[in-house]
């Protein structure tokens, strides 16, 4: 698939709170979460209203031996600020 302008990728290692930024992780600690689950972002991504498309046989290219999957988002706002409130939803979820 070609990568679009108007779309985003979420891999999970982007909120994951056991990975360092050098592995990856993009959200500050706060808003991370233990191994998140591609459902987990899409459910997130959908109460934002993100219209999400997940791709689960992806894998992240620094750990291309895992496939963790990947999440299509639609790009509404910067990355960063959208990666904290997918962060945010999850912990919401999870308590």
């Amino acid at each position: 698939m070609l990568r679009k302008r108007d779309k985003l990728v979420i891999w999970p290692v982007y909120l994951d709170t056991t990975k360092s930024r050098g592995e990856g992780r993009l959200a500050p600690k706060k808003h991370s979460v233990k191994e998140p689950a591609l459902k987990e972002i899409q459910i997130a991504a959908s109460e934002l209203g993100l219209n999400p498309v997940v791709e689960a046989g992806k894998a992240y290219p620094k750990s291309w031996w895992n496939v963790s999957g990947r999440v299509l988002i639609d790009r509404k706002a910067p990355k960063s600020r959208i990666i904290q409130q997918i962060g945010k939803i999850i912990k919401k979820n999870r308590s």
